[in-house]
C-alpha cells in the first residue's frame, strides 16, 4: 500500500536512489485498491470527505465555470463537518461516487506540511537517516510533498487551535512556494486521488500505517530546507533577469 523506508539497512541509499529516479510506489491493485486505500486513511484517524474529479481535459467534475482547483477541492460547502472516519460511510460514498477524489480535513486530527517536491525529498532523506520518526507522507504530481502530522489543537482546547492563515490555504497555492501549514480551516487531498492531465495523481509514499508524529518534530528541518530552496530558486531568477515571485 506504500513504499516502506522503516528499516535501517541500506536506508539512505536506497532513498536516495528512489527519490531521485523519480521512481513511485505502486499502490493496491484490483477494483477495491481505492476504497482499501481510503478505508486505511480513516483508520488510521483522518477525517474523509468526497471531492471533485477530472473531467475531459483539464476541467473539474464541479459545475463552476473555470473552476480554479480542478479536481483539488470537496463538493460539498459543509465538508467540515461532513469528514468523517466512519468506515459504512466512507464505503458508501466509494461505493456510489466511484470517480470521486477524497480531501481530509486538517485541525481535528492531523496538520499537513506542505512543501515543494525538490525540498521535500531533500527533508524526507535527511530526515529519515537522522533517525526521525516521520509519519505518512503524499507525494502530489503538482509538485507538493505533503507530511501528516498530529494537530496543534483539539476540539476540546479551543484555545490551542491555531487558524489556517500561514501561508496554507488550498486555492492559493500557486501563489505561494514555500511552506504551508495545513490547519484548522484546510484540507489537502488524500491518496489515491487523480489530478487533471495525464497519469497525474497524489500517492502515498509512507502510508497511514505510520504513526502521526508532532508537527514540531519536523518543522525545523522543513523550514531550513525550504528556505534553501527558494533562496537558490531566488537567486537564479534574479541572475536571469526574471522578476522575483512573493
Amino acid at each position: 500500500m506504500s513504499a516502506e523506508f522503516g528499516g535501517r539497512s541500506g536506508l539512505q541509499g536506497k532513498l536516495t536512489q528512489w527519490l531521485r529516479a523519480g521512481r513511485r510506489p505502486k499502490e493496491t491493485a484490483g477494483d477495491g485498491g481505492r476504497e482499501a486505500l481510503l478505508l486505511a486513511a480513516a483508520e488510521a484517524g483522518l477525517p474523509l470527505a468526497p471531492a471533485a474529479h477530472p473531467a475531459a481535459g483539464y476541467r473539474c467534475s464541479c459545475d463552476r465555470v473555470g473552476c480554479p482547483t480542478p479536481a483539488r477541492h470537496p463538493v460539498s460547502f459543509a465538508w467540515q463537518t461532513q469528514s468523517t472516519t466512519d468506515r459504512g460511510q466512507i464505503e458508501r460514498w466509494a461505493r456510489h461516487q466511484p470517480q470521486a477524489n477524497f480531501i481530509t480535513a486538517t485541525g481535528m486530527v492531523h496538520d499537513v506540511l506542505d512543501v515543494p517536491l525538490d525540498a521535500g525529498r531533500d527533508a524526507l532523506e535527511r530526515l529519515l537517516a537522522a533517525g526521525v520518526e516521520v509519519g505518512p507522507v503524499a507525494e502530489s504530481d503538482d509538485g507538493r510533498l505533503l507530511f501528516f502530522t498530529l494537530t496543534r489543537g483539539t476540539p476540546e482546547d479551543e484555545d490551542e487551535w491555531w487558524p489556517c492563515e500561514l501561508d496554507c490555504h488550498p486555492e492559493t497555492a500557486d501563489e505561494h512556494p514555500g511552506l504551508r501549514w495545513h490547519c484548522r480551516g484546510s484540507y489537502v487531498l488524500v491518496p489515491p486521488a487523480l489530478l487533471p492531465g495525464e497519469d497525474r495523481a497524489v500517492r502515498w509514499v509512507r502510508g497511514p500505517e505510520h504513526a502521526l508524529p508532532d508537527p514540531l518534530s519536523l518543522l525545523e528541518v522543513l523550514t531550513e530546507v525550504c528556505a534553501r530552496y527558494i533562496g537558490e530558486d531566488a537567486d537564479h531568477s534574479a541572475g536571469a533577469g526574471w522578476p522575483l515571485r512573493h
